[in-house]
């Protein structure tokens, strides 16, 4: 199989869709590797490392696009990317399509075979290919927030760990899952006052088990969300319904009411957000003031750290692009259910219901699809 890697075209994203090890690897299968040039220069990796895992260097994307079976990206596909592909063509890249209704009709009309792999599930329920993003993202949450409480970037002035004789940071995490405990490791580690709201009571469980009582957690309700925001200095989102938009758990009217400087942070924005003030924001203008309130909501906020998060990213795609590239996307699809829970649009329908239920369109059983 021909497997292209394109130059992620979104704002300031400098992550790659494969490291040259893992090139290497697809050109140990027996495959063909066309790569981008530049692909790798976020990343520290040039032109030449990737010539030398056995890839073949094309000068633009429409190439990519226009010869491979396979796409591997990270990010959404752009307007521009969008209109190159072509019908049975096989994407495999991040998606969130729910909050994204002009990339879904894109994708439909295009007729491309379109893997997420936000929605791609594993044996334990978990989402193995978000969540060494929400790893990172969990933890450049936190440091993000510490900087944006900082009174040149319009915060209330305030030390995330305090110091002694002056009270820490109030830090609110809504979300236990994997964002919410690497943002609490790294508020903890910081010396901050940390709170984590829940409605899985043995997710809170688990991080009393880890953190110890260091950590303050609370089940989530409206009236814990509302008590503990008004309170907060920082307030992390990190809520995930799989495949489908976030809910908005923080009101408008909640945000009029918060401290002066305090800081939004929403790891949630690429599913639409979790905060009802929240619009996506890039790594070039990051934050917004509104109701006196610091809203950070970058989309992509992996791509700040693009080399850790490229190579964090590929330790678990890999052995999924070589099932698709080995076996074909129909075969990889039918052996594996969950990877086939990751397909979300199949030449002009959508296969994933959560996005079919928030943008209104048919569900099509993904296993009646890829039998057609």
């Amino acid at each position: 199989m021909l497997i292209g890697i394109p130059k992620e075209i979104k704002d300031q994203e400098y992550r790659a869709g494969l490291v040259p090890d893992s090139v290497r690897e697809c050109v140990h299968h027996g495959h063909s590797v066309i790569v981008e040039t530049g692909l790798g220069a976020g990343i520290g990796c040039t032109d030449d490392d990737y010539r030398d895992s056995g890839a073949a260097i094309v000068e633009t994307p429409d190439r990519v696009f226009a010869e491979a079976d396979l796409v591997i990206k990270v990010k959404e596909p752009q307007k521009a990317e969008r209109q190159m592909l072509r019908r049975g063509q096989v994407l495999f890249t991040y998606l969130h399509l729910a909050p994204d209704p002009e990339q879904t009709k894109d994708l439909l009309e295009g007729g491309a075979v379109c893997i997420a792999y936000e929605t791609v599930t594993d044996d334990y329920g978990g989402l193995p290919l978000l969540a060494p993003m929400s790893q990172v993202a969990g933890r450049m949450s936190v440091q993000a927030g510490a900087h944006c409480l900082e009174k040149e970037a319009g915060g209330r002035g305030v030390l995330l760990g305090g110091v002694p004789g002056v009270a820490p940071a109030k830090v609110v995490i809504i979300g236990g899952g994997v964002v919410g405990e690497n943002a609490a490791y790294m508020a903890l580690g910081l010396g901050a006052d940390v709170t984590v709201l829940d409605r899985n009571v043995q997710t809170l469980r688990n991080l009393v088990v880890r953190f110890g009582p260091s950590i303050k957690t609370l089940y989530s309700t409206e009236l814990a969300i509302e008590e503990q925001v008004l309170a907060a200095d920082l307030v992390i989102g990190g809520v995930l319904l799989k495949g489908a938009e976030a809910p908005k758990l923080v009101s408008e009217d909640l945000v009029k009411r918060m401290k002066g400087g305090s800081v939004l942070v929403d790891v949630a924005i690429d599913q639409g957000g979790c905060f009802e003030t929240s619009r996506a924001t890039t790594h070039s203008d990051p934050t917004y003031v509104l109701h006196d309130v610091v809203h950070y909501c970058v989309a992509n906020m992996p791509g700040a750290v693009a080399r850790t998060s490229t190579y964090a990213l590929n330790n678990v795609t890999l052995p999924f692009v070589l099932a698709l590239a080995d076996k074909g996307y129909r075969l990889a699809l039918r052996e594996d259910p969950h990877l086939l829970n990751g397909l979300n649009v199949h030449q002009g329908d959508i296969t994933c219901e959560a996005v079919a239920l928030d943008l209104g369109y048919d569900f099509v059983d993904p296993n009646k699809a890829i039998a057609a």
